[in-house]
């Protein structure tokens, strides 16, 4: 500053010209630095991917485009009480709504670090009164009135505030992601509990048709019995197999009950507020086994939200790194204030009240024990964890893939072969009733028979439940409705609608 200027004067002459020299001479010098930011770029951790899957059959055949944001997977099965208790919790279910809470949150942290950018501005109106002594004149008594307005501005130099952004930005890509894990859970979590229950219906109508023919069996031996061609252990026997059958059929209410009340959470409501009614007896199943695509492998990193979340950490730790680095060089910042004061309020506003100043600080951490350098050995050992993270949940997802495609082939394998052991039982079922009606067997083999008929055809409704619960488990873990390009949405809509944050690499 001129040794002769000061701010209740009108500048030297000269002043003005010679503060535009430094601002035009210093101004290259900061868009030079700022257009710099410490700290490693990101790059999406590199990973082995497989061509193919291991498994193979023939749903590899289906068009993955079958799966993505637009397509709601569960309309796959065709049950329309499941499409609506889907919708019921996409807009009602609790861990949804806390996981949207976070991802307002994250964008929230995320537009607080864009502040950095712009500069404080503040204001300040004040009226003091005050004594002061004086050895001239003794004590006096005065007031003083002030109005100010101030601004400060930390230019990010080193890029410390860009890291920042560009963290924020990551964590909330990683909430949007969360988000559309949450959702997919829920929705795979209740179609799996509406499926079981919806076998456990076919199982009651199995027992309830198998107490009905116990009954009969019971009847016919009863009879048998009165006639004198039969013992009254055949009609004990008869009595256990149908006592024992009821007691299964009671058994699955309780089943029934809880996969209900679980449903009713899923959806928002207490358990009281809802009665799923059951199937129609002898009604098929309503809901279909759909042919599920896959797609390829690399197809995974971009469809499955928890991948997607895993690989946005990655990417924020890596920028939590710049932030550390930045803290090694100083930090500059831009001041300027002005109002007025006066020791009269009339005179507050006028001309000689008036003051002003300008001024630069440049700062910069000397010793400091070595607390930065563990900072930014901090920040590495995080990110290189997130890159674990990343890679093992990639890994996990394979395994989650390679696990259900094996066991859909498995199961289907099984069915085929099931189908011909229920046949071969119910044959055996009837030809032992009718050698018992003619004499020619005792009624242990009808029992026997009659047993294994009923373990056949309920392995073979136990089978289409497995079957089910592993196609949801697969179509989950390929990414349901996940889909790359999808815009974020901090709602939570009526109907599920996939988020996905950008999986590209960073080049800031």
């Amino acid at each position: 500053m001129h040794p002769d200027y000061s701010p209740s004067l009108p500048p030297p002459r000269g002043y003005k010209t010679a503060r535009k020299t430094v601002v035009w001479s210093v101004l290259p010098l900061f868009l030079a630095l700022a257009g710099c930011a410490v700290g490693p770029d990101y790059v999406r951790p590199q990973i082995d991917i497989p061509v193919a899957y291991k498994e193979q059959g023939p749903w590899k055949t289906a068009q993955p485009g079958q799966i993505d944001n637009n397509q709601r997977w569960w309309e796959a099965y065709g049950d329309p009480v499941l499409n609506d208790l889907i919708a019921q919790a996409n807009a009602a279910n609790q861990n949804i709504r806390f996981a949207e809470a976070q991802y307002r949150q994250a964008q929230a942290a995320a537009q607080a670090a864009r502040a950095g950018f712009w500069p404080t501005v503040g204001a300040s109106a004040g009226a003091q009164r005050a004594q002061t002594n004086s050895n001239t004149s003794g004590p006096k008594l005065g007031d003083t009135y002030s109005v100010d307005l101030n601004a400060s501005w930390e230019p990010d130099i080193w890029g410390a505030i860009r890291r920042s952004v560009e963290a924020g930005d990551d964590i909330s890509q990683s909430g949007a992601a969360n988000l559309a894990a949450a959702r997919l859970s829920i929705q795979a979590t209740l179609a799996q509990d509406y499926l079981q229950l919806r076998i456990t219906d076919q199982l009651k109508d199995l027992y309830a048709r198998t107490v009905a023919a116990y009954t009969r069996s019971l009847q016919l031996t009863t009879n048998q019995y009165q006639a004198g061609v039969a013992l009254r252990s055949d009609v004990a026997q008869a009595q256990t197999q149908l006592l024992t059958a009821q007691a299964q059929l009671i058994d699955l209410d309780a089943t029934r009950n809880q996969l209900e009340h679980a449903i009713a959470i899923l959806i928002g409501k207490p358990p009281a507020a809802l009665t799923l009614d059951a199937a129609p007896a002898d009604a098929a199943m309503q809901a279909t086994l759909p042919q599920i695509p896959t797609g390829l492998p690399s197809d995974l990193l971009e469809r499955r939200p928890d991948i997607a979340s895993a690989e946005r950490l990655a990417a924020a730790a890596n920028a939590e790194i710049g932030v550390a680095k930045a803290a090694f060089f100083p930090t500059l910042i831009l001041g300027a204030g002005g109002g007025y004061s006066s020791l009269a309020f009339a005179q507050l506003f006028n001309t000689p009240s008036r003051v002003w100043s300008l001024g630069a600080t440049l700062a910069g951490t000397l010793f400091d024990g070595g607390f930065r350098s563990a900072r930014t050995a901090q920040a590495i050992a995080v990110f290189d964890a997130s890159v674990a993270q990343y890679k093992q949940t990639v890994l996990g997802g394979f395994q989650e893939v390679e696990d259900n495609l094996s066991t859909l082939r498995v199961l289907d394998q099984e069915n085929a072969v099931q189908m011909q052991a229920v046949a071969a039982a119910q044959l055996a079922e009837r030809l032992a009733l009718s050698q018992y009606r003619a004499g020619t067997a005792s009624y242990l083999v009808v029992v026997t028979t009659q047993a294994a008929s009923l373990v056949a055809q309920r392995t073979e409704v136990q089978l289409l439940g497995r079957q089910l619960l592993a196609s949801v488990t697969l179509i989950k873990a390929v990414g349901g409705g996940w889909h790359v390009g999808a815009p974020a949405s901090a709602s939570v809509p009526p109907v599920a609608t996939a988020v996905t944050p950008a999986v590209s690499d960073h080049t800031n």
